[in-house]
């Protein structure tokens, strides 16, 4: 088979795309705790040990990257390219098909079409308007209030989109008159979410980097999306576990010298 590629994403210093449509996006949470730099610093030595790109895009977060490198993957020819997201952030979710798993690490599971349905009550085309009636307090998307996740489901059950759960609360055709009112009352605040929740799929080839460890400053740009995704990135088991070791991590160590996947 086809040798797999490995890309690990992260987010770009400083603000993004979201940030200049709504000021208060993730404006409630804390400063970082001082000793993250240093982790993250970690980490990007760790795909170089590892022989995995590490890529970034100022302006961007790493989901849309993500989003992107999905997306590209899904129309190769002659057929979609699997894809493998490996995290455990909900916004995944939106990415999910016949072709594209989300894996959660910390719950060891995977999430295929089904498994979306199964948690949220929608399919992954609708987990965009899903959240975009429920809000998401992590990022500080404010949703529609009173509209939990359940609430959510059921009214696209039975509307189909947002577009037409908010047509059908302008046409009175919210039976609860409450959430009626909410509906008609954060309209745009409903909109304005969507396109906060909703993952760029176009993120410009330009604007993707390759990140140094020592600067945390962009190497190289990258030649393109579908360039990058044929380039296959076997893992350097040996330089990996020499890697955990001098880190004292020795579980990882063990592991990458015996192959043994991470998640089981």
């Amino acid at each position: 088979g086809q040798e797999p590629t490995v890309l690990v994403v992260f987010d770009s210093v400083g603000p993004t795309f979201r940030d200049e449509i709504y000021t208060e996006y993730k404006a409630q949470r804390p400063p970082p705790p001082e000793d993250l730099g240093p982790q993250f610093d970690l980490a990007i030595r760790a795909c170089e040990a590892f022989g995995w790109p590490a890529l970034s895009a100022p302006g961007y977060e790493a989901d849309d990257i993500i989003a992107t490198l999905a997306t590209q993957a899904g129309i190769e020819a002659p057929a979609p390219r699997p894809v493998a997201i490996v995290g455990s952030d909900k916004d995944f979710m939106q990415l999910v098909d016949e072709s594209t798993v989300m894996v959660c690490p910390t719950k060891k599971k995977l999430f295929g079409p089904l498994e979306v349905v199964e948690k949220f009550g929608v399919l992954p085309e609708l987990m965009v308007d899903l959240q975009s009636l429920m809000g998401d307090a992590s990022d500080n998307v404010p949703g529609v209030p009173g509209i939990g996740p359940k609430t959510a489901a059921t009214l696209l059950q039975e509307f189909g989109t947002l577009d037409a759960v908010l047509e059908g609360a302008a046409n009175g055709g919210i039976k609860q008159s409450k959430r009626q009112a909410a509906l008609l009352d954060y309209r745009e605040q409903a909109l304005l979410s969507k396109r906060l929740v909703a993952l760029k799929r176009d993120v410009p080839t330009g604007a993707l980097l390759r990140t140094a460890w020592e600067t945390h400053l962009p190497l190289e740009a990258a030649v393109d999306f579908k360039t990058l995704m044929a380039q296959p990135t076997p893992t350097d088991f040996e330089a990996a576990a020499l890697f955990c070791e001098s880190h004292e991590l020795w579980k990882a160590a063990q592991r990458a010298r015996g192959h043994i996947p991470v998640l089981e």
